[in-house]
């Protein structure tokens, strides 16, 4: 990932807590709107990366919006073969499923999760992935 953008994500990460702490929504809001535009303008060029998509999704406030953007993510982290990037934006994405009530989708995500972290190092992630999948199964 291109150094400069990942600096400006973890800033506006930083940025976005901030404004959320202080219960300020007019800085959240404009914050949350410079990390939409980088997206956006990152979008299919080589800066593109699932980790400013998936930040986006992180702090959107509409979870049918938020699923929309992780499953974004997703696509970008396909495209980059990120076993790390497709286990913890699946994760993110089931548990927002099953906010909205949508548990086939939230299993569904689960899976795809649970096939990709076998390729990666985080055992919590893993067993965050495998617990949650788990349990929606046996319900």
């Amino acid at each position: 990932m291109n150094t400069k953008i990942y600096k400006k994500v973890l800033s506006l990460t930083n940025s976005l807590m901030a404004a959320a702490k202080a219960n300020d929504q007019s800085k959240f809001d404009k914050h949350y709107a410079e990390l939409k535009q980088l997206c956006t303008e990152n979008e299919n060029t080589d800066k593109d990366h699932p980790v400013q998509w998936e930040t986006l999704a992180d702090f959107t406030e509409d979870l049918v919006t938020a699923v929309s953007i992780y499953e974004q993510a997703l696509v970008k982290a396909d495209a980059i073969d990120s076993a790390d990037f497709r286990s913890s934006i699946g994760l993110s994405a089931a548990t927002l499923n099953i906010e909205l009530g949508n548990k086939a989708a939230a299993v569904e995500h689960l899976e795809k999760a649970k096939a990709s972290c076998v390729d990666i190092v985080d055992v919590q992630l893993k067993t965050e992935i495998h617990g949650l999948l788990k349990s929606l199964k046996s319900k």
